[in-house]
């Protein structure tokens, strides 16, 4: 690998901003991290392009990153280089008469979820609230256990390695819990949503008894990742398991289970990537010895080695 041979041959790029030993805690909801070895902000599908071309034939691991919203980076940072899209990928048309909105993917949620509202479009109200981009949201099918984004797609514009972009129907896709059947190596870039025409006054008031609910269950105020564990087969969630378990608060360094919300962990301020995982693991074993259940990550790693 020799990533400083793709860093020289990057630098001054087109369209491109990379930069060495940007701290990743900046750039994550949960505010820890170490540093990136390589940080690529891509403005536009050809920078894209030959920044995972240059990466590729240099042997440089890569990783695509949103928000950070659903993701802890190790304290060690990542010895690769994180892609982030930039400018041409944060554009929103909103198509009125057509009910459907075609947004980049660098395109916060919430900004998709407003501009629905305001145009009276209807389907998205259940992504109130949810942190992150469209990117992200539609990579791993954000949603609820009723409702998802995956049920609004229309079509993708993704960008997949060796072969360019390409445009994906979102009927030609299967969408399942907190997973989708695009490729791994796939880049989200762009994506059209066919939403209902609805009544503004309704949609406001739902999503606004959305947020409320969401506020009185959810830990607000400290750094978090949302949930860290997907929910189990059965009638039992992940929270309910957890708190089954005693461990409403258990903490671990500046990490602590949150008292709200038990399949949250939080960073009271001073939390390390290690003092998570060590939360993370006492949540796993304890809910697997008292019940048998297996609980699965929901948040993504970065920089781990094992």
């Amino acid at each position: 690998m020799s990533l400083a041979n793709a860093y020289l041959t990057l630098s001054g790029a087109v369209d491109a901003d990379i930069t060495r030993g940007e701290r990743l805690a900046h750039r994550t909801t949960y505010r820890i991290g170490g540093p990136a070895a390589m940080l690529a902000v891509c403005h536009t599908p050809a920078a894209l392009s030959r920044v995972i071309e240059v990466l590729g034939a240099q042997g440089v691991e890569w990783v695509v990153m949103g928000k950070g919203s659903n993701l802890l980076v190790s304290d060690a940072g990542f010895d690769g280089c994180v892609i982030v899209l930039g400018r041409e990928f944060s554009r929103i048309e909103v198509l009125a008469e057509d009910n459907k909105i075609v947004a980049g993917a660098a395109v916060p949620l919430s900004r998709v979820v407003t501009a629905a509202t305001k145009a009276s479009m209807s389907g998205l109200e259940f992504a109130c609230g949810i942190p992150g981009t469209l990117g992200g949201a539609v990579s791993m099918d954000a949603g609820t256990r009723r409702e998802w984004i995956g049920r609004r797609i229309e079509s993708l514009v993704v960008f997949r390695p060796g072969r360019g972009l390409m445009r994906v129907w979102g009927t030609d896709v299967e969408w399942g819990y907190r997973w989708t059947s695009l490729g791994g190596a796939d880049i989200v870039l762009e994506a059209t949503l066919a939403l209902d025409p609805g009544d503004r006054a309704e949609i406001t008031a739902q999503m606004e008894q959305l947020l409320a609910r969401r506020r009185a269950t959810q830990p607000m105020g400290k750094p978090c990742c949302g949930s860290v564990f997907r929910n189990p087969p059965g009638d039992r969630g992940a929270a309910q398991l957890v708190e089954a378990c005693g461990l409403k608060g258990y903490s671990s360094g500046g990490a602590q289970v949150s008292d709200v919300h038990a399949n949250f962990v939080v960073n009271n301020g001073t939390a390390t990537a290690a003092d998570v995982l060590a939360v993370m693991r006492a949540m796993h074993d304890r809910v697997r010895e008292a019940t048998g259940v297996d609980l699965q990550p929901e948040v993504k790693f970065l920089g781990f080695t094992s």
